[in-house]
């Protein structure tokens, strides 16, 4: 169900953040816990999103209101570069020149997400683990920034501990990847910090833990700006 969302930015209210393509609101949950007010778009009805939300397209919104957030953050459909996706000759849209292009009208600082088969098209992107927060999980994800906004590339640790197969159950003592069809959604929510998504959210979301950071770092971003314009 869409929710009505306002537009206008207001004195005194947390930073807006823009979560486009925002699916079941897994960036959406870090991003509020570091300190925004978050509203998700996506093409497809999203009952489970925690935040206000509106069903649009997201390329199109962005260029119409985008400029109204003061962050923004996309993840165009991974499925054209997915791995599993071309294991099964699925063909899917590439979004991600077209979201690049209209986040580059905003004049907002901004971050693209996608998964590894995506790394060609994206410029610098930095990659988070879930071993760089301690989530007992893998799932490597691709953060290409812009707009004014950098991130530093986290130290990667080693992945010691073995991985199930994909989609498979999780044997004890090893991660689950939580990808296709998989067994163990109870577990997945637990591990990943997720407990209101269901397996369709699960199988794509970014875990809470890698936007908690990078809201963060634009935070910071943002109150260093406020301080120059005041000064």
């Amino acid at each position: 169900m869409t929710q009505p969302a306002p537009f206008r930015r207001v004195h005194g209210r947390r930073p807006r953040l823009l979560d486009l393509f925002c699916c079941q609101g897994g960036a959406a949950k870090g991003y509020a816990d570091a300190g925004f007010d978050v509203t998700g778009v996506d093409v497809a009805p999203q009952p489970r999103y925690p935040f206000p939300f509106v069903q649009a397209d997201a390329v199109a919104f962005v260029l119409e209101h985008g400029a109204e957030f003061d962050f923004i953050h996309a993840s165009p459909p991974c499925q054209h570069d997915s791995e599993c996706q071309r294991i099964r000759s699925n063909t899917h849209p590439d979004l991600i020149a077209p979201t690049r292009t209209a986040l580059e009208t905003t004049g907002r600082p901004w971050v693209i997400e996608n998964v590894r088969g995506a790394v060609p098209k994206l410029r610098e992107p930095v990659m988070l683990c879930g071993r760089m927060f301690r989530l007992e999980n893998y799932r490597h994800r691709f953060f290409e920034t812009g707009g004014g906004f950098r991130l530093d590339q986290p130290g990667h640790p080693p992945h010691l501990v073995p991985q199930a197969k994909m989609g498979r159950p999780v044997p004890p003592g090893h991660y689950g990847q939580f990808v296709g069809n998989f067994a163990g959604v109870d577990l997945a929510r637990r591990v990943l910090g997720v407990p209101w998504m269901n397996r369709d959210g699960i199988r794509e979301c970014i875990p809470p833990a890698y936007t908690h950071h990078i809201g963060a770092a634009a935070l910071a971003l943002l109150a260093a700006d406020r301080l120059g314009v005041a000064a």
